[in-house]
């Protein structure tokens, strides 16, 4: 299994990063990880072609972690001539969240003939779900954005990934990231805490109590930036964009 990390800004695009999207190589299969605005971007600049992917997951309905699905849209349908089906799944609402966001942006890209499938699954509390050859399976965590945020566990080629989408600490963490070979943890702050995210401290404080091999950390802001060489732990690194995981 093979992860590269797209984008792993916070909403604000801090340290000039794009935002937040995971791309997964798998088992002869390729999946997103959120598709913040950025996403396609971000394929361009590491050479990833969007016509593989045939899944994106989303933790929760804010834009900078499923705004890109618009851009993706439109350019499977006039850039890259997409045929293949794609399947998104996300939490409760994506398919009419997605609709409003598109046809507020560019009125009639929703109704546009279509040369692929599109499909939309919901995902449901710690109930796995299977698709293309990858198990999901969500645990709520605690970041309001209109619809249940989730965290979310891959099972995929005996290997486990889990990312805990935007969150401040909850006790969910701990059963979604159980001997994950990979935990994306987002972290804003490094000492200063913003409400409804996590920072380094809060994530440090927990460290024995997580059983996964190795621990990323994403989505910082400014000062989680300006203090990431002071963390020393060896499970633990930061994310950048471009960095590649083979896990």
């Amino acid at each position: 299994m093979k992860l590269t990390v797209v984008g792993c800004s916070d909403a604000f695009g801090s340290g000039g990063r794009l935002q937040t999207c995971f791309h997964v190589a798998a088992w002869g299969t390729e999946f997103l990880i959120d598709c913040g605005a950025t996403a396609l971007i971000g394929f361009n600049k590491f050479g990833l072609d969007p016509n593989r992917v045939s899944t994106i997951f989303i933790t929760h309905l804010h834009a900078d972690h499923f705004g890109g699905l618009i851009w993706w849209l439109i350019h499977a349908n006039h850039i890259a001539a997409r045929t293949t089906p794609l399947t998104v799944v996300g939490p409760a609402g994506i398919e009419a969240r997605f609709t409003a966001a598109a046809e507020a942006l560019y009125p009639g890209s929703t109704t546009n003939p279509r040369r692929f499938e599109l499909t939309f699954r919901e995902l449901a509390e710690r109930t796995p779900l299977d698709i293309g050859g990858v198990r999901v399976t969500p645990f709520e965590v605690l970041h309001p954005s209109g619809a249940p945020p989730y965290a979310l566990r891959f099972e995929v080629e005996g290997k486990i990934v889990t990312f805990s989408g935007d969150t401040e600490w909850v006790e969910s963490l701990i059963p979604a990231a159980d001997n994950a070979d990979l935990f994306i943890a987002e972290c804003y702050g490094f000492e200063r805490q913003a409400r409804h995210h996590m920072d380094w401290r809060t994530i440090e404080k927990n460290l024995p109590r997580l059983s996964a091999r190795q621990i990323m950390i994403t989505h910082m802001g400014e000062e989680m930036l300006a203090n990431a060489g002071a963390i020393k732990d060896r499970r633990v690194l930061a994310a950048w964009d471009g960095l590649t995981l083979n896990i």
